[in-house]
């Protein structure tokens, strides 16, 4: 296809794979605030979520149709397995868009056929264009993906694809499911496909790809110089296991060395048009927005966005670095939005200057949510001189984006030293309205703070991480606290900001505890003989 030759198509998976990693699941609204971003950011598609996964899931994918899949937004996506029922739902939820795909998948290896599907391949030959046809008489746009691509026989991908750009498929995906392939095996892969595939110029090549062996972008990279015209990937890298290709690692290696790949795209080497529709300098609010929703951390040696990825410490790099940038940076950290001026408001600000900053930021907040966050802030600012737009984010979504308030911390006490035994004194509001209030004896203050929580709440759980982390530097700087909660092989995440970061810790436990006591009253709804233990 003509288009598909000229850039590189974002297709965005952070509201679908993305929040498939470990306790990193989103609520409809954080979805949408995620999405809005998304649409900032320039992304070409937004696969908004897998609607027949549940009812969660169906609900977060209509809203995103209907708030972000204007004429002049991304395309939304949906994920279906190849069954009608998958693919029906998918349409419903995909309905309020205007422009709307559904993204259906089938496996094409050999094990995922004998242990999976335990199909032969005749079958999968025959369910491919029957449910692609079946999509298609929903949706114009339909993308087929041939799971674990990358493990499959090249000659029977081939047939596959064949049939399934013969049914309507308009994208086809080729995922490297489970992280195994090397940059040159996929390269030819890739390349095998356009050789072999008789009508494949009536689709575009999209690529899909998992980080498990540090693999994913230069995958990617080795695929657009094969033909790739789409990649599939998530805001800082979030995903299944090791996680997906990472969106601002591809952007930028395509802006930084467009010279070197403009020529796999027909174009001059010296041309300085964008390969992407991307919006670089919105990558890192981006990526502070999805961290901070999602509870992933990132981490500081991270590529593009982490803390250090523009930072100097060698004397003979600062030097350099002072004389003249590019000796030791090839970008300029302003290009992803990251600028030196970080303080902008004080305590003296107005409602109106908090409001634009935020809505500068990403967050369009309703009158309610603006008070709870302004009240916030105001409290903050009498502690803090200067509030930067890091604390501003820790504001916002320590007092706004909060999972369903069923227990609800009504104080935290706590009493240590040196010479002391570390003690703490918590009241927390049961869902029934009920205030219970109790003590622990802990190895430090917050283990004394989690103990006591937990004899109120009486929900089993295994803490399985916890880290605290400055937003800003400066003695009197928010904490920031994420933790994660292990309970029956599911992971829960909670995070919190306080100055005081004892506070911040006991709400962060709190808000991971009514994650996971939320799953479990959705969990003993579907299955009434199995009960939820709580006071």
């Amino acid at each position: 296809m003509e288009t598909s030759q000229e850039r590189i198509i974002i297709f965005d998976t952070t509201l679908r794979d993305g929040e498939q990693s470990p306790g990193a699941t989103l609520n409809v609204e954080e979805k949408l605030t995620i999405a809005r971003a998304l649409a900032r950011l320039g992304v070409d598609i937004i696969e908004a979520g897998f609607p027949y996964a549940s009812q969660g899931d169906f609900e977060a994918v209509t809203k995103v149709a209907g708030e972000i899949g204007t004429l002049d937004g991304p395309i939304i996506c949906g994920l279906a397995r190849a069954t009608q029922a998958d693919i029906k739902t998918a349409a419903e939820a995909l309905k309020p868009a205007a422009k709307s795909r559904i993204h259906t998948f089938l496996a094409t290896s050999d094990i995922h056929l004998q242990y999976k599907l335990r199909k032969t391949r005749q079958e999968v030959l025959a369910i491919v264009p029957e449910m692609v046809a079946y999509a298609k008489s929903f949706v114009e746009d339909v993308e087929f993906s041939p799971e674990d691509a990358g493990r499959s026989d090249p000659e029977f991908l081939y047939q596959v694809l064949e049939a399934a750009i013969a049914a309507g498929a308009t994208t086809i995906n080729i995922p490297d499911t489970v992280g195994y392939t090397t940059p040159s095996e996929f390269g030819a892969l890739i390349k095998g496909i356009k050789d072999n595939v008789p009508n494949i110029d009536q689709a575009i090549i999209s690529v899909h790809g998992h980080n498990d062996l540090g693999l994913a972008v230069a995958n990617f990279l080795e695929a657009v110089k094969n033909g790739a015209r789409q990649l599939e990937c998530t805001i800082n890298g979030i995903g299944e296991r090791a996680g997906n290709a990472a969106l601002e690692e591809l952007v930028m290696a395509l802006h930084v060395r467009r010279q070197y790949f403009n020529p796999f795209l027909g174009r001059p080497a010296e041309s300085t048009e964008p390969l992407t529709k991307i919006d670089t300098k919105q990558i890192y609010k981006t990526s502070r927005m999805v961290s901070n929703l999602t509870g992933m951390m990132v981490q500081p040696n991270k590529a593009i966005v982490g803390a250090n990825a523009f930072a100097h410490e060698s004397g003979i790099h600062q030097d350099g670095v002072l004389k003249n940038k590019l000796t030791y940076e090839i970008m300029d950290a302003q290009l992803i939005g990251l600028t030196d001026n970080q303080i902008i408001l004080g305590k003296h600000s107005g409602r109106n200057a908090f409001r634009s900053r935020l809505k500068e930021l990403g967050y369009e907040l309703n009158e309610v949510e603006l008070n709870k966050a302004f009240v916030r802030f105001k409290d903050v600012a009498d502690k803090k001189k200067e509030i930067s737009d890091w604390d501003l984010e820790a504001i916002v979504n320590d007092e706004i984006r909060q999972p369903p308030e069923l227990f609800r911390l009504e104080l935290v006490q706590v009493s240590c030293g040196d010479n002391s035994c570390p003690t703490a004194t918590v009241t927390v509001r049961t869902p029934a309205g009920e205030e219970l209030t109790d003590a622990a004896i802990g190895t430090g203050p917050v283990d004394a703070v989690y103990k006591a929580i937990n004899r109120v709440v009486n929900v089993p759980n295994e803490l399985i991480e916890f880290s605290v982390q400055s937003v800003t530097a400066g003695i009197d700087a928010i904490g920031e606290v994420t933790i994660r909660l292990r309970h029956q092989d599911r992971i829960y995440s909670g995070r919190a900001a306080n100055t005081d970061i004892i506070v911040a810790s006991a709400r962060a436990y709190i808000q991971a505890l009514n994650r996971l006591y939320a799953a479990l009253q959705a969990k003993n709804q579907e299955n009434p003989t199995e009960s939820v233990v709580a006071s």
